[in-house]
């Protein structure tokens, strides 16, 4: 028996053969809670580029590195960073990129450059970066807790044996 053709068409196989037809419905694959096994990652921000170290810790807490992702599901793993004082960014950004928060009241509005930022919450540079990369829904919040951004080399989560990652 010889397969002649073989094409999709909207979620279903056609397959030709001796001039039989047969249909093959295909069905996508739907992690469930209980299926998904969560790790823990390390990472050591030191000398990395800001963006782009942002962008691969957003993969990790979303699960996108998984063969099993679904997307309505949080499927990603923990990831704890360490050095984030160490970051590295390009061109001018240190001193002209400015972050905007409000306090709610007239006038409230607060502008600190990333240089001050820097040197007063350097975990949380690195905190704002990677949700701005998630969803913004419950989803991405629920995402977001399993982020552990610390300044310098020591974490207090040894007892979960972090894999180190090396991005």
């Amino acid at each position: 028996m010889s397969v002649l053709c073989l094409r999709q068409v909207k979620k279903a196989f056609w397959i030709h053969t001796n001039g039989e037809v047969w249909e093959v419905k295909v069905k996508t694959y739907m992690a469930k809670p209980e299926e998904i096994k969560r790790e823990w990652y390390l990472i050591d921000a030191k000398g990395k580029t800001l963006g782009r170290l942002a962008s691969e810790i957003a993969k990790i807490l979303r699960g996108k590195h998984k063969p099993i992702y679904t997307p309505h599901l949080d499927c990603g793993d923990y990831v704890v960073v360490i050095n984030a004082d160490k970051i590295k960014v390009t061109g001018k950004k240190l001193t002209d990129k400015i972050y905007y928060r409000h306090s709610g009241y007239m006038g409230g509005l607060k502008e600190i450059p990333l240089q001050r930022m820097l040197a007063e919450h350097p975990e949380r540079v690195i905190e704002l970066a990677v949700k701005g990369m998630l969803p913004k829904n419950r989803l991405g919040r629920k995402m977001f807790k399993k982020l552990k951004v610390y300044a310098g080399e020591e974490h207090p989560h040894q007892a979960q044996k972090p894999k180190k990652l090396e991005i």
